[in-house]
């Protein structure tokens, strides 16, 4: 029962798309990643996930459209829905996610970017 600073969380990792756990509320984990260009498309067909923009600008694509998530926002993809993160102009933005503890990094799909285990920081 400690504070966690997230910054100082942020700081520890270099690594892009590589999402790192910092916290267990329940059965759902609380991670930080840093994103840049382009994820892989994928959906989570149990599972809703929460992006939280600790810095920069995120461009969540679906097949539909794309929405603009500024730093100091939340986005909610709803189980099922297809999606890729990206970034723009080469930025690299800074997300809190909040998801089940079983959520598949790549949900449906198997890419070189697929992580399987999260560290602990």
């Amino acid at each position: 029962m400690k504070p966690i600073n997230v910054k100082e969380k942020f700081k520890s990792f270099k690594a892009q798309w590589s999402p790192h756990q910092i916290a267990v509320v329940d059965n759902m984990q609380v991670l930080l990643a840093k994103l840049k260009d382009e994820f892989v498309w994928h959906k989570h067909e149990k599972e809703d996930e929460l992006f939280f923009v600790q810095k920069g600008t995120l461009e969540m694509h679906f097949r539909d459209s794309i929405e603009i998530v500024n730093q100091g926002e939340i986005i909610v993809v709803p189980r099922g829905v297809e999606h890729c993160p990206k970034t723009q102009n080469g930025e690299e933005v800074h997300v809190l996610l909040f998801e089940k503890l079983d959520t598949k990094h790549t949900g449906n799909v198997i890419d070189k970017k697929t992580k399987t285990h999260y560290p602990k920081i």
